[in-house]
């Protein structure tokens, strides 16, 4: 016979908790199970809920009807040993559904080893003690569900509060980075407004500091100025005082001579004439070599208005022209005296100058010969200079390299540093062949030049075969002079004082701005110049220079007018926009080529 299942009247499962499967545990096994389960939970219980009785215990029921009453379900297998019944029961459930059986004689027992079995019929005391020990193991059951219930709902709550703990944690540590965030870039607009005020207070600082070198340099040159002027006034009236005295010994002499006889005063007085006629013949031959410096004083004399330039470019120039005056003057002295051929010495002078190359040796060595050739003493020095300076600004119109062009500007300042009336006759040079570095400008008068040749004579256009040379020509020499004179300004060599830079050059540049006009070969000069010393003319004087230069875009560039002829008009085009470019490219913020000169020959490199 096969084996009886039973299953219990109550649920099997009550909010999640099952039912006990030992409900005889005594109440130490309970509390010592319940003490475990708060040691794993970690928490004590809060208010656990009291175990209520809902319905009272009846001891005074009959036997039978407490037996009868309470029934339960009884599950019978119905297999069996033998075969047959099995094939029998083979398309049939194996488990049958229980059956409901009337209790009146037996109860259930559970001091069998085999599982649940029918007992026999007992008495009322021991029912009563049945349904005591049933109605026991139900409350403690029930308190053992709500003590686990409560430590559910504890941990729920327990979880609950942990993940809002936790969102509450992350929100302060977002809230913490913001302020940090907001803290930083507060920092870092504080240091940049420190920073700013810093760069706006240093860049006064510069610029007072250009406003007091500037006017430093207008102060020495006005005292220069005071003093030239000085001596000019003082030379010039020891002049008129020794002229007055000879005048009058030479009319005390005439008067002797008149009161003496007529007849030789006649015939000394026809001398005379012949002589100054001859004078005259011999003037006018040294007023052709020097024709550019006839032209202006023939101008000055007419009246008219007709040079631009500043007061103070025409004093300097006039000083260095009396200066070239007089050492020509004594020059023609020692030639008439002096049966000697100079030629070979300036020839000598020429190829030095021609071998000078853009390496610190070659200008070392140029610079030094050249200063033993102007110091020879078996000739005159005042001839050896003018040589030197006839042959460098001769040298420099057929040059076009920049790197030539800066190595002979220090090759000059190296030799005239020891011999400084070479600086003085080598300006008095640039100023007769170019009026625009003295600056200054001639404007045309047909009643003060007869043909336009003798105005462009006048400028310094050349005379080859009895005609005026071209346009282009004298541009492109205009452009040579002008770059050596910018070259010149710009350059300093340590060890060396340059007598004719930077501020020579900062001041030519303020007087070709407020005193020259606008035109092709002012435009050609500017361009020239600013190439070879706007680097260094930035470097010194920095915002000042670029105010300058936008008084150039602004004013001189507006103010160039294109006209004439088609060739005229495509040139002016031409430097205008190089001008431009040299300005809205910033050119004058980089260094130029060949400023710096080379250690040694590239040639040294092949062997």
């Amino acid at each position: 016979m096969g084996a009886i299942e039973l299953e219990l009247r109550c649920p099997k499962n009550v909010n999640g908790i099952a039912a006990d499967p030992q409900p005889d545990w005594s109440i130490d096994n309970l509390l010592s199970e319940l003490d475990s389960i708060y040691q794993k939970q970690n928490v004590a219980p809060d208010f656990p809920l009291p175990f209520t009785k809902t319905q009272p215990i009846q001891l005074g029921a009959s036997r039978e009807n407490s037996h009868c009453a309470r029934r339960f379900e009884m599950h019978v297998s119905d297999e069996s040993d033998s075969d047959d019944d099995c094939k029998e029961e083979a398309d049939y459930s194996s488990i049958v559904s229980g059956r409901r059986f009337a209790c009146d004689e037996l109860y259930m027992s559970d001091d069998s080893d085999d599982g649940c079995q029918l007992m026999e019929k007992v008495g009322l005391a021991e029912g009563a003690l049945h349904e005591l020990i049933d109605e026991f193991q139900l409350t403690l059951s029930e308190e053992v569900r709500s003590k686990i219930s409560s430590l559910e709902s504890h941990l729920v709550y327990e979880n609950e509060d942990f993940a809002s703990s936790t969102t509450k944690i992350d929100k302060h540590r977002e809230l913490q980075r913001e302020r940090e965030r907001k803290f930083d870039l507060q920092y870092q607009r504080t240091i940049a407004e420190a920073l700013d005020n810093h760069l706006t207070a240093v860049q006064r600082d510069h610029e007072h500091i250009s406003q007091l070198e500037e006017r430093k340099i207008r102060d020495d040159a006005a005292r220069e100025e005071a003093k030239r002027k000085e001596k000019f006034l003082q030379e010039e009236k020891l002049r008129q005082e020794r002229n007055k005295a000879e005048e009058e010994v030479r009319l005390k002499a005439e008067k002797a001579k008149a009161a003496a006889i007529e007849e030789a005063e006649k015939k000394a007085a026809e001398e005379a004439a012949s002589k100054r006629a001859a004078e005259v013949l011999k003037d006018s031959a040294q007023s052709a070599s020097n024709s550019a410096f006839d032209a202006n004083k023939e101008v000055q004399s007419s009246g008219k208005n007709l040079i631009r330039a500043s007061e103070n470019a025409l004093k300097l120039e006039k000083q260095r022209r009396q200066i070239y005056g007089e050492l020509s003057a004594e020059n023609r002295s020692f030639k008439e005296s002096a049966n000697q051929d100079y030629n070979r010495h300036g020839n000598i002078i020429g190829r030095q100058i021609k071998t000078i190359s853009a390496t610190v040796e070659n200008v070392r060595t140029r610079a030094e010969e050249l200063v033993k050739l102007i110091s020879d003493p078996r000739l005159p020095q005042s001839i050896s200079i003018q040589l030197f300076a006839e042959k460098m600004v001769s040298y420099c119109t057929n040059q076009r390299s920049s790197n030539a062009i800066f190595a002979t500007s220090r090759v000059i300042v190296m030799v005239t540093s020891k011999i400084p009336l070479a600086m003085d006759i080598l300006i008095a040079e640039l100023n007769r062949v170019c009026i625009y570095t003295v600056p200054k400008h001639i404007a045309y008068s047909q009643e003060v030049y007869r043909t336009k040749d003798a105005y462009f004579k006048a400028i310094g256009y050349t005379e080859e075969n009895g005609s005026i040379g071209s346009t282009d020509d004298y541009i492109e020499r205009l452009s040579s002079y002008m770059r050596l004179y910018g070259a010149l300004v710009q350059t300093e060599v340590p060890g060396f004082q340059n007598l004719h830079g930077l501020k020579e050059g900062w001041s030519w540049l303020a007087r070709f701005l407020n005193s020259v006009p606008a035109n092709l070969y002012t435009a050609v000069a500017l361009d020239s110049f600013l190439e070879m010393a706007g680097y260094a003319l930035y470097r010194r004087y920095r915002n000042q220079f670029e105010k300058l230069v936008g008084i150039v875009a602004r004013d001189f560039l507006n103010a160039l007018k294109e006209g004439g002829s088609e060739s005229r008009s495509t040139k002016l085009s031409k430097v205008k926009m190089s001008i431009r470019n040299y300005i809205e490219s910033n050119q004058f913020k980089k260094e130029p080529e060949g400023l710096q000169l080379r250690g040694h020959l590239e040639s040294n490199d092949f062997f």
